[in-house]
């Protein structure tokens, strides 16, 4: 991981050659979120595509993780998702130019939020509210579309390129209200402990941090336990939440479900396990919206073989 630490976007910082090709692509993002959403979506799919005949590499992951977790699912099954996964992780490329560059005027007519009420609720009842997410290819748009409903903070992992790093940075300061560094916990559950929304998606192999394994889709996934400790140290509630990105290419559904029961319990594994299990259950509605390019079972128990 890179020692660079995120701070916001100043173009001095950037005028070296090294930048420059980032620089065009960035351009080439802006001058595409000056068309219409159904473009975006028909326009990425085809980068999609593309990124899915180049990266080799990240095939074999996908096909590896599609098999451990859809064993009963026939090779065209998988395929299928594969394919689904890969366009929309093209249209999240383009969903980072709206998130940047359109309005909320523009955005409003694209989303609807269901649940909003569970979170009006706990604040009111003087409760802090953590919205367990997963990685899913709406992430970033979630994120931006939630900010016109609730102000919250989320928390940051810092991206190697620099530049990169510090656009995203900078970008999702301007519509949440905090950006916290994932090795931050003082300041995020400081907020969380201010009654402010706080936004989480813990489904990642962090193998530094402290971990147990939980079934995820069926397999064994080093799940950490900061879910619940967060959980527990600010007396909250865990309500899922998932941005469904519209089948008929209409738009967006803010999705917030009712707390998670009987947590924390107190038992890590337990309470690792009722975390996979909320982002299970969006994951089994929509395979294909899925980051199946992330080596979610990386870490294995003892004596078990690397999968990858």
């Amino acid at each position: 991981m890179s020692k660079y630490k995120s701070q916001e976007f100043e173009l001095k910082n950037f005028l070296h050659p090294k930048h420059w090709l980032m620089w065009i692509m960035f351009g080439f993002l802006r001058f595409l979120s000056l068309f219409p959403y159904s473009f975006q979506l028909v326009y990425g799919s085809y980068i999609g595509k593309l990124l899915k005949l180049i990266s080799k590499k990240r095939r074999r992951i996908v096909k590896i993780n599609l098999k451990l977790c859809f064993p009963d699912k026939s090779d065209q099954e998988r395929q299928r998702i594969m394919d689904g996964c890969y366009q929309n992780i093209g249209i999240s490329m383009l969903e980072l130019a709206i998130c940047w560059w359109w309005s909320d005027d523009r955005l409003r007519p694209l989303v609807e939020i269901r649940g909003q009420h569970h979170v009006d609720q706990a604040l009111a009842d003087n409760k802090s509210v953590i919205l367990l997410s997963g990685h899913f290819t709406s992430l970033e748009i979630g994120g931006r579309l939630l900010s016109l409903y609730l102000k919250f903070q989320c928390m940051y992992r810092t991206q190697r390129n620099q530049l990169v790093d510090s656009m995203l940075y900078s970008k999702r300061n301007s519509y949440i209200e905090h950006v916290v560094s994932r090795k931050d916990t003082r300041k995020l559950l400081k907020g969380i402990k201010n009654l402010l929304p706080t936004w989480y998606a813990p489904d990642q192999d962090f193998r530094k941090e402290r971990n147990v394994f939980a079934p995820f889709l069926g397999v064994p996934a080093a799940t950490i336990t900061a879910s619940a400790r967060l959980a527990k140290s600010a007396a909250g509630v865990v309500l899922p939440f998932y941005p469904e990105r519209k089948a008929d290419g209409s738009g967006y559904i803010l999705w917030i479900l009712p707390a998670l029961e009987n947590f924390p319990c107190g038992d890590d594994v337990k309470d690792a396990t009722t975390i996979n299990a909320s982002i299970e259950y969006f994951v089994r509605q929509h395979p294909e919206h899925y980051m199946w390019i992330h080596q979610r079972f990386k870490s294995r128990p003892k004596d078990e073989p690397s999968v990858y």
